[in-house]
This record gives C-alpha cells, sequence and structure tokens, in this order.
C-alpha cells in the first residue's frame, strides 16, 4: 500500500512570523511530498511494501538507504507537523511540566538545553525530546534518522522533535539556525506533546 502526504492541520500561513508560509508550503508540498514519492518508489516491488512505516523506520539499520532515509523524513516531518500550531507556545504544564522540571531543573534549562543539541547538530538533522528508560531525555539525530531506528546512538520513543535542516528555515532566518531554533518556541502545541508523553509513559 503506497504511503501518502498527511495534510497540514493549518494553514501555510498559520504559523507566521515565526515560520513564513513560503516555508511551510515548500517544506510540507515539496520536500515531504519528495520523501513519500521516494519511499513508495524504493519499497515497490519488495517486501517492504506491505509494512508499515513504524516498521520500516524501526528496522533501518536492516534495509536500504533510500527506504531508511526517505521512510525517516516521512515519518519525522509527518510527526512535526503535528507539533506546531497557531496561538501555541508558551510553557507545558500537568505531569509534562513536573517531569522537565525534574529533569532538568526548569522549563528556561530545558530550552537552553534543546537548543543546543539543534544548533550544534552538524549539517542536516533533528533535535528531540525523547523518553528514554521512563525517563526525559535531549538527543539530535543526523539526517532523517530518529530516536526510534535500530540505528540511532541514543534510543528512546519521541515526543518532541525539531527539524534543523536548512529547509526547515532558510528563507526567514538563511545560516541563523539558533534564531529559528528560540522563535520556535512560539508555535510549540504543548498539548499534543503532552498526549506523546502520555503515551510513551505508559
Amino acid at each position: 500500500m503506497a504511503f501518502t502526504l498527511p495534510a497540514l492541520p493549518y494553514a501555510p500561513d498559520a504559523l507566521e512570523p515565526h515560520i513564513d508560509a513560503q516555508t511551510m508550503q515548500i517544506h510540507h508540498g515539496k520536500h515531504h511530498q519528495a520523501y513519500v514519492d521516494n519511499l513508495n518508489k524504493a519499497i515497490a516491488g519488495t517486501p517492504h511494501e506491505n509494512k508499515s512505516l513504524e516498521e520500516l523506520v524501526k528496522a533501518a539499520g536492516t534495509i536500504s538507504p533510500a527506504v531508511r532515509n526517505n521512510g525517516g523524513g516521512h515519518w519525522n516531518h509527518s510527526f512535526f507537523w503535528e507539533l506546531l500550531a497557531p496561538n501555541a507556545g508558551g510553557q507545558p504544564t500537568g505531569a509534562l511540566a513536573a517531569a522537565i522540571n525534574d529533569v532538568f531543573g526548569s522549563f528556561e534549562s530545558f530550552k537552553e538545553k534543546f537548543n543546543t543539541a539543534g544548533a550544534t547538530r552538524f549539517g542536516s538533522g533533528w533535535a528531540w525530546l525523547i523518553i528514554n528508560n521512563g525517563t526525559l531525555q535531549i538527543t539530535s539525530t543526523p539526517n532523517q534518522d530518529n530516536p526510534l531506528m535500530d540505528v540511532a546512538e541514543v534510543k528512546g520513543t519521541p515526543i518532541l522533535g525539531v527539524d534543523v535542516w536548512e529547509h526547515a528555515y532558510y528563507l526567514k532566518y538563511q545560516n541563523r539556525r539558533p534564531e529559528y531554533m528560540n522563535a520556535i518556541w512560539n508555535v510549540i502545541n504543548w498539548e499534543k506533546v503532552a498526549e506523546n508523553f502520555t503515551k510513551a509513559a505508559k
């Protein structure tokens, strides 16, 4: 069964001024669509054709680079769009807020560590907040890898991920990745992150 591009859960200009409409249109409609198209080509006529996206991602070390990269790109971006929302930002509440304070000392300390993980990821990749052995942990991955993959240096269940590929921010922020990392907190959908946290903590 062929994979398809999920619709954005908001209009392309809904995250302005923090993420501009043109970036969202290109990022979703061109980059993510390309991952979907190339993944479908890569699995066509192979034993992977009927596997779920999660199955492909978790077996990244045993599949072709084309399936790993494009499958990761499809999974990561599908996850990412849901983590952003208009009229969002602020701080988490409830159990997630308590867990962040417990592990990182404060929300500001968490943000600083997360921003550093994204800003210092060499080349293209992702910054993640995961649950690893029942505990929150910040990590990053190269390219379109993610912590679900069997090849990840730090494995866990992602609850928050931020794309730090240049295509995610270059039109507005040029080479200023740290500025993009600071701005994206204004559109993080903490309700969705908390939902992911609750599921992963079970």
